[in-house]
């Protein structure tokens, strides 16, 4: 490589960097700026803690920024603007729930009226920290693909635990609850699937793509290749039976999918993976109660109002959240001046996506859903730029992951599909989504490094010896 064409490359480089500096300030900004519309609307005053938390934002997204530019010098200046701006705006929402929460439940006295958002603020230092620590570790993301099945031995164990725990919650068993510390371990888990199937569908990719016959046209795989898919499906049926949890099952086996149509091109792949995952959903869908009272509630949410309805609708919160969706109309009430809260304890996890779409309305909720499309579109970006077949997998599997679980909250939300009890990425609370994104967002930035590398730095040209003189 020629000192010019590194020199030039440096100064891509550079040049995104700056360009990441001035979208993150922007999204710090927008933040901020929501914070004190919605505590305007709410207590007639701007929030009384903007200033140390607007500083601690900025010195956050600081250390972030200058972590990036030091150890992924070449990676999309968007993936990391756009995390940043997810997790303020998710602040804002848990504050501005926070404040009516209270209100709402001083009487009742119960645990509603605990706020949410101090918590939140605590686990975003603990996952940025994370994911800077994964940033300096990691040099390279094929380093990742050397513990591919020490990664999926650990994610087995960690998908498996919540079943040998005791208590449901809210009917899931999905929480690893250890003294008064608990965890939801399937956050962690679709990162280190993704890790796996990449290693494994680089290892395999030509047995898996190049035999098998045609059936009415479509090329099915070998009997001998369908073993793997099979353990994945008969794992996600386990987790949706024992834990009783849809939203993880259907992302774990829908990521599998999209992973193996990537790397072998074959529609057979995926016409046999949607016959499994509507088979065996509508299978336990029939035998497991609390599966079958989801669907019962997504086919007929109002119901829940009727004297005489399905027992197995226990909930309102479908219903309400049509309300309050419904009642956003096109520009919505305002930060602040809805009535998100009347949803309950959910509105803060599950729901806060209907805050957004009462007091945002509908051109605030797809401005949402356009953002967390354009995360995805970059980490597909990256996936084709990356030059490696492992990157190109990983970069797939994770924009998949993300892209699966804003579906399955984003439309058992909105009545699309039965409610799933996944939290919406970076937004919702609770912290292990929020640290296992903040992860999946470091290997994403990882990822990106490497491709901007390929893309702006030249290979190095073979030097060639000739009568005394070498050439490059």
């Amino acid at each position: 490589m020629t000192s010019a064409a590194r020199s030039a490359g440096r100064r891509h480089a550079a040049h995104r960097r700056n360009v990441e500096l001035g979208l993150l300030a922007l999204a710090v900004t927008v933040c901020l700026a929501g914070w004190g519309a919605a505590s305007l609307a709410l207590r007639g005053a701007l929030p009384p803690g903007l200033l140390p938390y607007g500083t601690g934002l900025t010195a956050l997204t600081a250390v972030l920024h200058l972590a990036v530019r030091r150890f992924a010098p070449y990676a999309d200046p968007l993936i990391l603007a756009l995390a940043v701006l997810f997790t303020g705006f998710g602040l804002v929402l848990l504050d501005r729930l926070d404040y009516s929460y209270a209100i709402w439940h001083a009487a009742k006295g119960d645990w509603q009226k605990i706020p949410a958002a101090p918590s939140q603020v605590q686990w975003t230092v603990i996952a940025t920290a994370a994911a800077v620590v994964l940033l300096v570790v990691v040099k390279h993301h094929r380093l990742l693909q050397k513990y591919v099945y020490l990664t999926m031995t650990g994610a087995m164990v960690l998908l498996a635990a919540p079943a040998f725990f005791p208590g449901d919650v809210l009917g899931a068993k999905r929480w690893i609850r250890i003294g008064g510390l608990s965890f939801e371990p399937d956050e962690f888990v679709k990162v280190a699937i993704a890790v796996f199937f990449a290693g494994y569908l680089t290892a395999n990719r030509d047995a898996l793509a190049l035999t098998g016959r045609k059936v009415w046209g479509v090329q099915l795989p070998r009997g001998r290749n369908l073993g793997p898919v099979l353990a994945i499906w008969v794992v996600s049926l386990l987790v949706l039976v024992f834990e009783r949890d849809l939203g993880t099952s259907l992302i774990f086996f829908g990521v599998f999918v999209v992973m193996l149509y990537t790397a072998t091109e074959r529609t057979g792949w995926v016409l046999i993976g949607l016959l499994m995952a509507v088979g065996g959903a509508t299978v336990v869908g029939d035998l497991e109660p609390h599966v079958h009272g989801r669907v019962a509630a997504w086919l007929h949410p109002l119901d829940y109002y009727e004297p005489v309805h399905d027992p197995a609708i226990v909930s309102e919160q479908p219903a309400q959240a049509l309300f309050s969706l419904g009642s956003g109309h096109l520009l919505g009430s305002g930060l602040g001046q809805g009535r998100p809260f009347l949803i309950g304890f959910a509105g803060r996890s599950d729901f806060i996506f209907t805050t957004v779409g009462e007091e945002l309305g509908l051109a605030g909720g797809m401005a949402v859903l356009l953002l967390y499309g354009l995360f995805v579109q970059r980490a597909l970006r990256t996936a084709i730029a990356v030059t490696d077949p492992f990157g190109k997998l990983l970069a797939t599997g994770l924009a998949a992951a993300v892209a699966l679980q804003v579906f399955v909250v984003v439309g058992g939300v909105s009545g699309l599909i039965p409610l799933t009890g996944k939290a919406l990425p970076f937004l919702a609370a609770g912290g292990s989504s929020l640290t296992a994104n903040w992860l999946l967002t470091a290997v994403l930035i990882k990822l990106s490094d490497a491709a901007g590398r390929a893309e702006l730095e030249p290979a190095p040209q073979p030097r060639v010896r000739g009568r005394g003189r070498d050439y490059a």
